[in-house]
């Protein structure tokens, strides 16, 4: 059996569960809705507020589904019950972001603003503090979405390896490489 498999996934007080006979998992929660279509093969039972996944057989497909399933509808509870948040540093002199409703106006070290328009699901805010790297912070209640998003957003001015100048996820650790050497002795 995949250890993630077979795991039950607990549903917390105030979100609800319904399978459809189509294999629709629709999970409703205080932040939100979701919907997932599983695979015919994997079977979801609802039994005292724990959701249990079964696979027919032991061949590497439904092993595979078994746990991507599992791991998928865990993050959909996860999801609308406390949500998902993603935090982003600008990094470099004169890197700036401003949230203007659904529209991050971020300027990059381009010579123009890079207008960035953000799915309705996801919520953004801007912090700017003296000193610091300003960041990019953003609510979601879909951990793939937001994931999504976050990597477009890094892949507009990727961190090099040499100044670590871009887009960064906060407390990522980037490779720095040495740079030119000054002199060469001979």
């Amino acid at each position: 059996m995949s250890r993630i498999g077979k795991a039950p996934i607990v549903i917390p007080t105030g979100v609800t569960v319904d399978i459809s006979s189509s294999n629709v998992v629709t999970v409703k929660g205080p932040k939100g809705e979701l919907k997932r279509t599983i695979d015919p093969a994997i079977k979801v039972k609802n039994e005292n507020s724990n959701l249990i996944l079964d696979r027919p057989t032991d061949n590497k497909r439904h092993r595979s589904m078994h746990g991507l399933y599992r791991a998928l509808i865990q993050n959909m509870v996860t999801g609308v019950s406390k949500g998902f948040t993603t935090e982003q540093e600008l990094v470099g002199v004169g890197y700036k972001a401003e949230a203007k409703g659904q529209q991050l106006d971020m300027t990059l070290g381009y010579s123009h603003n890079i207008i960035f328009e953000l799915p309705k699901e996801v919520k953004v805010e801007t912090v700017t503090e003296k000193g610091k790297a300003p960041k990019i912070i953003m609510h979601c209640n879909d951990n793939q979405l937001l994931g999504q998003v976050a990597a477009k957003l890094r892949s507009l001015r990727k961190p090099e390896p040499y100044k670590g100048k871009g887009i960064k996820f906060a407390g990522e650790v980037l490779r720095r490489k040495a740079g030119k050497s000054a002199g060469k002795g001979k």
